[in-house]
């Protein structure tokens, strides 16, 4: 087996730099340079990004940065111990023990369970003073070859594990003990804080006399707890940073929910509460209808202010909804180049009447011939029906973020309400809302063990769809749809002043926070009026064109800023990304900015959101439409203007450059004025 560590990859005493970042790339590139990676870039991006979903410091000085990257040709550890400790948010402070741990997209178990086993060795106090008192790269490798060919000590439960890769600590024989507890562990990556938490909390239970199982749902396998641990238990805890595979088999226990870091930094804290959850009849309980979204269990427990939890529904709407209207748009958007835009007053005769074998003799004058015509009919029609799922689409993952898979049904039944009664984008936002909240509220009735098992299926669905669709019907349908057929018609009068006034609004919001809540309103906005335009009706289509250009702004200003007009304002690792950049802005893509705008958001922020009312502007003045909801420069062929849709794109590109590079250069702190420094006597 390749050796995971040499002491090539080992840095010993020395400063790497301030930040997260700074190490990480230094450490990437030891990886690389010893052969191990194929680039450092693609490696330093996948581990960066790791970094910023969860932070990798755990307490005791440590940081374990990780991840799997395609980079990566064999497993690596690569260590380094600082000689300036750097924060990777640990609570007790910044860490001075780097551990980077490099695996491929494809690594073995075996490899996997000694990345795993190291995570776990790092909680154990003699292990890091012994990294810490090493006198050389060798003596390092020796300590962290000896940890992975011993076996787990006590404190590690590997002894009494369900299967390899679960974690549990055994049951003694002695008395019964007053409360058992199981835990489940995970996190993205699966190597390391899985591992560590399920060892943390393990330890905190012992100490504490209470018999807990881990099951760690990690990269190095993992079998289910036992159903009859999992029966015997009085409290369940959860710290995951994804969904828990099987959450149904916990339906109805107490549970503790909470990311996967806080089992490493507080897991005496999270088995107190568990142990009192236990106790509690009001406590919070696992539903009976499987996982819910992680973001939202943890919203909840935290009493996160409804207006919060409200918004993390209606984004986990649109996020689900965009394949659709992606697809669907572009769909639509062949259909027309193909079959000519007249295409949606022949597609429904062309299909009811035609074959491939038999094309249609009576088809648009821009169609590209009878072939062409029926190509286009189905293309336009395949397109038109999936944008035909928008609203349920959007209504149903509203209700699926609120109750889980017990709301999909009522919400998709709701949004296709709205769809018939004409209430639209508005009305599917309604309608998966009271679906969500009623199959969520039904889900929490505490019901015989015998109907558990009807409730996701029948009960909630049958109960929910009945209240949510037949509010709609009955009261807010009507309302909404007179809401909604004002505002079209307030939309397609928009000329002038007032066209362009929007086009600066979605401009700003587009480039506000690149990607975020106010980015997704605005592109949603966008993309929900799509099914309304027509050639009659074209400002939904330029809307979404202003909303598309506006959103390149950001990352292709920075690509201009960083790798042509001044690169020495820039670090390099943004040089770096600069270029990545160009792929991605040209693309829409506007998440491309962010690591300029994570690295320097007072200069980077405003000078975009300057940029993209610019740009939002033009592309509203000139009248340029969008009939595809994605795919920036690569869609051209779907886009009215093309000429005026670039100029715009352009034109808001050199304003944010050039505005991110003054502000660079000029809105800096001055410094603080300093005299010469006078030597201190010992």
């Amino acid at each position: 087996m390749t050796q995971l560590i040499t002491t090539e990859l080992v840095e010993l005493d020395q400063n790497l730099g301030s930040s997260p970042e700074d190490v990480i790339r230094h450490l990437a590139g030891k990886v690389a340079a010893n052969g191990r990676a194929t680039e450092v870039e693609g490696l330093f991006a996948d581990a960066f990004a790791r970094e910023q979903k969860t932070a990798t410091g755990v307490p005791g000085g440590i940081a374990i940065p990780h991840c799997r990257s395609t980079a990566v040709t064999q497993p690596t550890l690569a260590m380094a111990r600082l000689s300036q400790p750097v924060d990777f948010g640990a609570k007790d402070g910044p860490a001075d023990l780097i551990f980077f741990i490099a695996a491929p997209e494809g690594a073995d178990q075996e490899h996997l369970k000694l990345l795993s086993k190291l995570a776990r060795s790092l909680i154990k106090k003699d292990f890091t003073a012994s990294l810490r008192a090493a006198g050389s790269e060798a003596e390092v490798v020796e300590l962290v070859e000896g940890a992975l060919a011993d076996k787990p000590a006590a404190a590690a439960p590997a002894a009494g594990a369900t299967a390899a890769g679960s974690t549990t600590e055994p049951a003694t024989s002695g008395a019964p003990r007053p409360k058992r507890l199981v835990a489940v562990t995970a996190c993205p990556t699966g190597i390391a804080h899985t591992y560590m938490a399920a060892d943390s909390l393990v330890a905190a239970a012992k100490e504490a006399g209470i018999d807990l199982q881990v099951e760690t749902q990690g990269s190095s396998g993992a079998k289910a707890l036992d159903p009859a641990v999992i029966a015997a238990a009085d409290a369940v805890i959860f710290a995951v940073d994804v969904d828990v595979r099987g959450k149904e088999r916990f339906a109805g226990m107490p549970v503790i929910n909470a990311p996967v870091k806080r089992g490493i930094d507080e897991p005496e804290k999270m088995v107190r509460e568990a142990l009192a959850a236990a106790d509690n009849p009001n406590a919070r309980r696992v539903p009976h209808y499987g996982a819910e979204e992680q973001a939202q269990q943890e919203a909840e427990e935290k009493g996160e202010h409804i207006g919060t939890k409200l918004k993390k529904a209606l984004l986990t709407g649109v996020s689900y909804m965009i394949p659709f209207v992606a697809g669907g748009g572009l769909l639509i958007a062949l259909g027309f180049l193909v079959g000519g835009y007249d295409i949606t007053g022949f597609a429904d005769k062309i299909l009811a009447e035609n074959t491939i074998g038999n094309l249609p003799t009576e088809y648009p004058e821009l169609a590209w011939g009878p072939l062409g015509a029926y190509l286009g009919a189905v293309l336009f029609k395949i397109g038109a029906l999936s944008l035909g799922f928008l609203v349920p689409a959007l209504a149903g993952y509203i209700a699926f973020a609120l109750a889980d898979r017990p709301g999909i049904a009522p919400g998709f039944v709701a949004g296709a309400v709205a769809g018939f009664m004409g209430a639209g984008f508005l009305g599917g936002i309604v309608g998966g809302l009271l679906a969500g909240y009623v199959a969520h509220a039904i889900g929490q009735i505490s019901v015989p063990r015998w109907l558990r098992g009807l409730m996701p299926v029948v009960i909630i669905p049958l109960v929910a769809s009945l209240v949510a669709s037949g509010l709609m019907f009955l009261v807010l349908g009507g309302p909404i749809a007179a809401i909604t057929v004002g505002l079209n018609d307030w939309l397609s009068s928009l000329t002038g002043a007032s066209a362009i006034a929007l086009g600066v609004i979605l401009g700003l919001m587009m480039c506000f926070d690149l990607g975020g809540p106010v980015n997704k309103v605005a592109y949603a906005f966008a993309v929900a009026g799509l099914g309304a335009a027509t050639i009659d009706n074209q400002a939904p289509w330029q809307i979404m064109a202003a909303v598309m250009a506006a959103g390149m702004v950001p990352p292709l200003a920075m690509a201009l800023a960083s790798t042509v007009l001044n690169k020495r304002l820039f670090s390099l690792a943004e040089q770096e990304n600069g270029k990545a950049a160009w792929l991605l802005g040209a693309s829409f893509i506007s998440e491309g900015a962010i690591p300029f705008a994570a690295a320097d958001p007072l200069r980077v922020i405003p000078a975009s959101m300057l940029g993209g009312a610019v740009t939002g502007a033009i592309s509203m003045a000139a009248g340029v439409g969008s009939k595809a909801p994605h795919g920036g420069i690569f869609v051209f062929f779907a886009i009215d203007n093309f000429l005026m849709f670039v100029v715009a794109i352009a034109v808001g590109t050199v304003v944010t450059a050039f505005a991110v590079i003054g502000l660079k250069r000029w809105a800096v702190k001055k410094p603080v004025d300093t005299v010469e420094q006078v030597p201190v006597a010992a």
